[in-house]
């Protein structure tokens, strides 16, 4: 191995941009590259790298652009109506965006670092754990007097934590296998699948009813926004009080099934 850079021209074409930024280890990850990204997202990012490495912003300083606009998403949901669901959702698609474009950036300039990883996650934990508290003052009737003696601020923030929890699990994994030596996991769908048979038909079900993967920031401010259309044909604010108390039930669910599929997996070993 060598720490020489390549060099490259300073205004790639999109093409050049995808052969580098997006190569065939980023988009077949199975847990870091989320649904979107693949679906839509890669496809536009390349467009949005090319103006950014024209600038002299760095690929960290694109990642705090991240941080900010997820954060901005749960911060949206606290206007009332469907406003604030739309700039939420809007927020939560370009808090992707610029997942996606950092990572180009870094690799277009040879500057991957872990301080960069370190970034990325600060800005799904911010977002993921502020939506659902923002989420829980929306079902509350925020700002509306009143709003802090109804339960749903608490509902909400103990999705939070449940979401933290959950997040937290998959960093576990990589924790306990540094501390005893092992090498880096691979995100290959066999290294996570249970042992157990019973375990794999259960996850297998899963895939027909994804209600574990609510708990991103794109997927939360996208139900946020269907719950505010549901809230204006009620008349009411009862779609987002159910979405909010689904999250809440079934972030249990989530929790125990996740740690279940660590454990009977080959994960930890």
């Amino acid at each position: 191995m060598t720490d020489e850079k390549v060099a490259r021209p300073a205004n790639p074409t999109i093409a050049q941009i995808r052969e580098v930024g997006q190569p065939p280890a980023v988009r077949g990850r199975r847990n870091s590259e989320h649904w979107v990204a693949d679906a839509y997202q890669r496809r536009i990012s390349p467009y949005l790298t090319r103006v950014l490495l024209r600038t002299p912003i760095t690929a960290n300083g694109v990642t705090w652009l991240m941080v900010a606009t997820g954060a901005s998403a749960a911060f949206a949901l606290l206007i009332p109506g469907m406003p604030g669901a739309m700039l939420a959702a809007v927020l939560g698609q370009l808090q992707m965006l610029w997942d996606c474009s950092d990572g180009e950036v870094a690799r277009w300039r040879q500057t991957t670092s872990p301080k960069g990883v370190f970034i990325d996650r600060v800005g799904h934990y911010t977002a993921e754990g502020l939506i659902p508290i923002a989420l829980g003052m929306r079902a509350a009737g925020f700002p509306e007097a009143g709003w802090l003696d109804s339960p749903w601020p608490l509902i909400g923030a103990l999705v939070s934590v449940m979401v933290l929890y959950n997040k937290a699990l998959n960093d576990m994994v990589h924790v306990s296998r540094a501390y005893n030596n092992l090498t880096r996991l691979e995100e290959r769908a066999e290294v996570a699948a249970p042992r157990s048979g019973g375990l794999r038909r259960v996850r297998s079900l899963a895939r027909f009813f994804p209600f574990h993967r609510a708990y991103h920031s794109v997927e939360l401010t996208l139900l946020a926004l269907v719950a505010a259309v549901g809230d204006v044909i009620a008349g009411d604010l009862a779609v987002t009080r159910f979405l909010v108390a689904f999250l809440a039930v079934f972030g249990v669910v989530t929790i125990v099934g996740h740690l279940a599929s660590i454990l009977s997996s080959s994960r930890l070993r």
